[in-house]
């Protein structure tokens, strides 16, 4: 079977995750203390106790799910009955999955994941920037509506294209409240406007992009050994010399997630798996591509529904 490895991004962040896995296994709270030290300060305590308002914040919340995801990856990885054929992430999710391939050490990547967060946070001051999904409408309306919005000088763009019927837009407050007052008038039925502090996958957050050029330069990064479908192309990718670039591009471009699930099963993927928090990539697959199985392994008790799917051995 060809599988492959999808992790989440911000927004499936919750209080108490990780908590039993770390209780559970070793290798997840090893991964835990290995984050700890990276940061100098308790991601873990903050993944298993919260504050909520504290691991809301995204200088918080970005190392905090992908270092749950990779406690979840190192607890499933040994029990896989092969390596998978592809790796993905949302977003932060790219992260993740480039860990998994060997291309980023976990500990850089926390630390990369946190500045980028605070990057994303400060490129655009709180409240002048907005997102909202809009549920419903195809891609080339959704894009059409977006040039529509921003025309005068506004800016308001796709953000996510997460699945069929379902697009996330960004930018300035007022071009979001303008883009969803005409998605109303051409038959919009349904949107929601999302609890984020700034607006990320737009053109606001190319000071954010320039910094993680910078920051991303200053690490070690090696060619992958799990071939990655990246978020701003939804390509294949290997080379260790194009991963700052996609990185980069992922900042200010959308995310083209569902381009990416549907490439994933066209290169032969029978079966998606999503390590780390939440179920939220689990839906999207489901709606994207709804033949192919899909489970999510965050806590000790998928595991056995997990190895059952792909046919691997229990511990």
């Amino acid at each position: 079977m060809r599988f492959a490895l999808v992790f989440p991004g911000q927004g499936s962040q919750f209080v108490g995750m990780g908590k039993d896995l770390a209780s559970w296994s070793p290798a997840a709270r090893e991964t835990f203390e290995e984050a700890d030290d990276a940061l100098g300060y308790s991601i873990s305590g903050l993944c298993f106790e919260g504050p909520e308002e504290d691991l809301r914040q995204t200088g918080n919340t970005q190392p905090a799910i992908l270092t749950v995801s990779m406690a979840a990856y190192r607890v499933l990885a040994p029990n896989l009955p092969a390596g998978p054929a592809f790796v993905a992430g949302h977003s932060l999710g790219e992260y993740s999955a480039l860990v998994a391939a060997e291309s980023i050490s976990f500990s850089d990547a926390v630390r990369v994941v946190r500045e980028r967060g605070r990057a994303m946070q400060e490129a655009v001051p709180e409240g002048e920037g907005s997102m909202a999904a809009l549920l419903g409408m195809d891609r080339q309306e959704i894009l059409s509506l977006c040039a529509e919005a921003s025309s005068g000088g506004g800016l308001v763009t796709p953000a996510n294209f997460n699945a069929p019927g379902q697009v996330v837009i960004a930018g300035r407050r007022a071009d979001v409240q303008r883009a969803i007052s005409l998605f109303r008038e051409k038959g919009g039925k349904k949107f929601v406007e999302l609890p984020v502090s700034a607006p990320f996958h737009c053109p606001l957050m190319e000071s954010a992009a320039v910094r993680m050029k910078k920051i991303l330069s200053d690490i070690r990064i090696d060619s992958l050994k799990t071939v990655l479908i990246n978020n701003a192309k939804a390509l294949p990718l290997q080379d260790a010399r194009e991963v700052i670039p996609s990185l980069v591009d992922q900042v200010t471009s959308p995310v083209l997630w569902e381009d990416s699930v549907t490439r994933m099963v066209a290169e032969g993927v029978s079966a998606f798996i999503e390590v780390g928090p939440g179920k939220v990539l689990a839906g999207l697959i489901r709606r994207i591509e709804g033949a192919v199985p899909v489970c999510s392994f965050g806590s000790p008790e998928d595991l056995e529904p997990t190895l059952a799917l792909l046919g691997g051995r229990n511990v």
